[in-house]
Order: C-alpha cells, then sequence, then structure tokens
C-alpha cells in the first residue's frame, strides 16, 4: 500500500516535525510512505518537494508572501498574521506523479502557500481515500488554527472579532467557512485528530458532520529520544551537575498562546514562597534571544537553537524538569520528547496535555493560568516527588502510546479499513 503524506514544511515547525515522523514510522513498519512538501529543508531520502530548483523555490516563496499578504487586509493586528488561513493561495499538485500513483491521500499542515482550498478540492475529485491529520483546529474552522475561547466554528463562523479587523456575520471567516463546508459535505476525508481533546473538539463543528473523526497520536522514535544518565547530559553542556535545571524551549515567547508570562511568574513565586534560589538554574534552548530571559529570577544557562536531534535529547536528559506553560495546545512534541527521555513534566490542565500527563504519576498538572499551581508543581517535582519513580513512568507512557511501532499500527488499521 502506498502512501502520500502532504504538509508545507518537513522539518518547520511541530506538525511538520510529526508528520515526518509519521513518514519515518510509517516506512518502518510494513508500508510505502512518502512525503510530498512545498518546502524541504531536511535530507530524508523519501521526502520530494514540488520546489526542486532555485526557480520553483522562488515561486513558492512569492505565493507564501502573497498568502500573508492578502490576509494583512483584514487582519485586526500584525499579532495576529500568521495564526489565521484563508487558503486562497497555492498549488494544483493533483497530476503530482506521487499522488497519481498513490493508494491513500494523507494531508497533515498545508497552509501558507501550498494547497488551497481549490487545490485540496483537485485531490478530492481524484476519488481517492483521503485522510487529514488535524495538528491544529484549522480544518473546521473559518481561518484561524485556534479559536481561542471563540465558539463560532460550530455554526458557521463570522463576526471573528480576534482576529479581523472588520468583523460580520459575512465576514472572511464565514467566507471560508462556506467555501469549506462546499468542498468538505461530500468528500472521501477521515479526520485524525492527534488528541482525544482536539477530537472532541472537531465533532462540535457542523463543518465536519457525517465525517469519521478519530484519535490517534504522533510517533516519536524511542531509540532516539532515550534516558541520558543526568551527569553525562550536563557534562555535554558544561552545567554543574550539583543543581537542579528547569527546561524551557523558547520558540517566540511573545505568542500569548505559549504563556510565557505564566511561567516567568511561576518562577518568582517559586523563588520567594519556596526559597530555593541556590539550588536552581534554567535551561532554555529555542529560537528565542538570551536577552528575553535576563530578569528571570534563576541563572539562565542559553543553550540556543539546536538542530541535531540527539543533542536535544540530551537536553531533556539534563534537565530535572521540562516545563511548558501553553494556554492552547493540542499534543506537543516537547513533552513527547522529555518524557521519553524520562525527564518529568509540568503543565497546564489544557487541550491534549491532560492526556499525556498523568497527575503525579509522571509529571504534574497545574491548574488552568494559575502560575502559584504551576510553581507548586515545580517544587513537587525537584524536591517532594518520588523522583526515579516518576522519570521511569514518564518514559514508560511514551514506550506504550507513542513509540513508532504502536502509532503505525492504528494507521496501517485505518488505511486497510479505506481500501
Amino acid at each position: 500500500m502506498k502512501i502520500t503524506i502532504l504538509s508545507t514544511f518537513d522539518t518547520f515547525g511541530g506538525a511538520s516535525i510529526a508528520a515526518s515522523r509519521l513518514n519515518k514510522a510509517l516506512n518502518g513498519n510494513g508500508l510505502l510512505s512518502k512525503m510530498l512538501v512545498q518546502d524541504k529543508k531536511g535530507n530524508a531520502p523519501n521526502v520530494e518537494t514540488i520546489a526542486p530548483n532555485w526557480f520553483l523555490k522562488k515561486v513558492a516563496l512569492a505565493r507564501f508572501a502573497l498568502d500573508r499578504y492578502q490576509f494583512a487586509l483584514y487582519e485586526k493586528s500584525k499579532a495576529v498574521r500568521f495564526i489565521f488561513s484563508q487558503a486562497k493561495i497555492g498549488v494544483d499538485i493533483s497530476q503530482h506523479t506521487l499522488i497519481k500513483e498513490t493508494d491513500i491521500i494523507h494531508l497533515h499542515w498545508i497552509n501558507f502557500g501550498f494547497l488551497s482550498l481549490s487545490s485540496i478540492q483537485k485531490l478530492i475529485e481524484s476519488q481517492k481515500p483521503i485522510v487529514w491529520t488535524l495538528h491544529d483546529m484549522w480544518v473546521f474552522t473559518g481561518g484561524c488554527h485556534y479559536s481561542r475561547d471563540c465558539h463560532n466554528y460550530e455554526n458557521s463562523c463570522g463576526n471573528c472579532f480576534q482576529f479581523l479587523k472588520n468583523p460580520s456575520s459575512t465576514d472572511l471567516s464565514h467566507q471560508v467557512w462556506q467555501a469549506k463546508q462546499k468542498i468538505f459535505q461530500d468528500a472521501n476525508i477521515t479526520i485524525v485528530a492527534c488528541s482525544d481533546w482536539l477530537a472532541d473538539i472537531a465533532r462540535t463543528s457542523t463543518l465536519l458532520q457525517g465525517k469519521k473523526i478519530l484519535s490517534i497520536p504522533n510517533p516519536i522514535d524511542t531509540d532516539l529520544f532515550k534516558p541520558t544518565p543526568k551527569a553525562v547530559a550536563q557534562s555535554h553542556f558544561e552545567l554543574d551537575s550539583n543543581k537542579r535545571y528547569i527546561l524551557f524551549a523558547a520558540a517566540k515567547i511573545s505568542d500569548v498562546r505559549k504563556g510565557f508570562i505564566y511561567f516567568k511568574e511561576a518562577l518568582d513565586i517559586l523563588k520567594d514562597k519556596y526559597s530555593v534560589d541556590n539550588n536552581i538554574e534554567l535551561i532554555i534552548f529555542g529560537q528565542a534571544q538570551a536577552s528575553d530571559f535576563d530578569n528571570l529570577p534563576f541563572k539562565v544557562n542559553v543553550l540556543g537553537k539546536l538542530s541535531d536531534l540527539s543533542t536535544i535529547a540530551l537536553a531533556y536528559s539534563a534537565a530535572s524538569v521540562f516545563v511548558v506553560s501553553s494556554l492552547e495546545d493540542n499534543l506537543p512534541n516537547t513533552i513527547m520528547e522529555s518524557m521519553a527521555c524520562a525527564t518529568p513534566v509540568v503543565g497546564f490542565a489544557t487541550g491534549g496535555i491532560p492526556e499525556m500527563i498523568n497527575h503525579q504519576e509522571n509529571g504534574y498538572l497545574a491548574t488552568f493560568k494559575s502560575a502559584d499551581e504551576l510553581a507548586q508543581g515545580i517544587y513537587w517535582t525537584l524536591f517532594q516527588a518520588d523522583y526515579p519513580a516518576i522519570c521511569e513512568n514518564a518514559r514508560q507512557k511514551v514506550v506504550e502510546h507513542y513509540a513508532e511501532e504502536v502509532v503505525a499500527k492504528q494507521y496501517k488499521a485505518l488505511y486497510e479499513s479505506l481500501q
């Protein structure tokens, strides 16, 4: 059976990384999978790009720019520019060799000038079974990737006060919703959410009424992301093995959805309330600048952007606890990676996070938006828990639920049911 996975990117962003990991997992477990992307940055041999040369890369970049420019005419502010997609700009790939030869078309995150709604219509017209894995809410909304507190997607969108400067009952979100309804209603599409949380939300959308919706998690290579003795991992980064380290993965701390303000407040509480400042340091990796963390109450070790996966795994192993302060998230790769390396995680009980963290068994779930409980969870993990036990439990949770062979088996059963 041949599978073609479609994704805008192959290694940029959590959704594309998850898609690439699934591609690897399928090929390693008895299926023939290839991936077709707009922008290929990795070197995996079974990933092809629609832009293999300089000219086509420029064309793809122009599509991306035009896609964002079009939305800029409607956006409420620059802060929402990259969290709403109208999908008017894209490329027709229905005649691509991989699409013509495949048995299953498997869509992932396809925005930013890769596939437009008309491109998706062309794929539907191929009459091939389509599986669409959701990495956010976009498929069933009028354009937003996360709806925040808005539930307009449950009906027909419109009045998009969070993202559009001129919300109305017939605004851009309603127009996108109507366009999706037109192409989705008779389409042979099976929806897969990466978490039960997202699957449950998808079922409330009128856009997906009558569609089969199930939950299958993202996979991870548990031979790559595995525990390394902490002293060894800390030595690699020249860290003091007598300290306890709080790890935070920082991409864009200005993104409200990532909840950095709650992380910072939790650290202040940790220092003032628990008096642990001499025992704790921070590890930060990601794209954020060192200056972003000047006002934190503990010493900060900034590792920068890590691209080598084995080095990333060492960073997780070097940490005593990984903190995720996200306010809205699906099934974060970072949590899975940390737990695979036997480093427990503290995070808010929101989105798909409670499906990963079993409270006080392999980590700690804090009440949503409570910096005080986030601080309490960090303290409990570092100083009160049976630390070896929660580390072992974290690793075991990943091996049992997210290992490549476990996830590939579920997708194989789904693909076979569609033939």
